[in-house]
């Protein structure tokens, strides 16, 4: 009951995350800040489990739940006519799988989980979170299948300055998310101490 009251803590807090629609004059900020987002739900909670349970598989069980509870709370969104693509969510599960890969092949060395289970997910989710960006449905279709009303002065979007990072939001989020993960995956298994 546990896991399952943090997984679903954890969608509300990424149910977002990954739904550029909305996004279109920030796609790509948003994509690296969403990594970074999602990177820490993943870790923090995925590590936390794997370490007080100890059993590899937990990770990937974790991100097992959130994948379904965002599945369900997209589709109300979705019956309530926002265009919500449900390729958005699976993207945790390889991640997670990374993360009980290290923890089963170090032999539960929570120090090498750490170090290389965090810079996994934090490099590996901003390169299937990529799969979001390239399958959700065509901004500027969706702008005007769904019209918004006009963004108040203060909310309207500025042209993000991609190109100081060589113009690859999935480079800038794997480099943020390789140092990030690890903070991280420190901070799950520090919470069983």
């Amino acid at each position: 009951l546990f896991i399952v009251v943090v997984a679903v803590n954890s969608t509300l807090l990424t149910i977002n995350a990954g739904d550029y629609i909305f996004y279109t004059d920030w796609a790509w900020t948003s994509y690296t800040v969403f990594s970074i987002s999602q990177t820490l739900m993943l870790t923090v909670g995925a590590t936390y489990y794997l370490t007080f349970t100890g059993v590899p598989g937990t990770a990937t069980y974790y991100a097992l739940i959130m994948t379904v509870y965002t599945w369900i709370a997209k589709a109300a969104w979705f019956s309530l006519g926002y265009p919500y693509d449900f390729i958005v969510t699976p993207v945790w599960l390889p991640s997670a799988m990374l993360l009980d890969l290290v923890y089963w092949a170090t032999k539960k060395n929570k120090h090498s989980l750490i170090l290389f289970g965090g810079v996994l997910v934090g490099m590996s989710l901003p390169l299937f979170n990529m799969v979001n960006l390239i399958t959700v449905a065509d901004p500027l279709e969706t702008a005007f299948k769904y019209p918004r009303p006009t963004l108040p002065p203060y909310m309207t979007p500025i042209e993000p300055q991609v190109g100081k990072f060589y113009n690859s939001p999935v480079a800038l989020g794997a480099g943020a998310g390789a140092v990030l993960g690890c903070t991280f995956a420190a901070l799950g298994c520090k919470l069983n101490t």
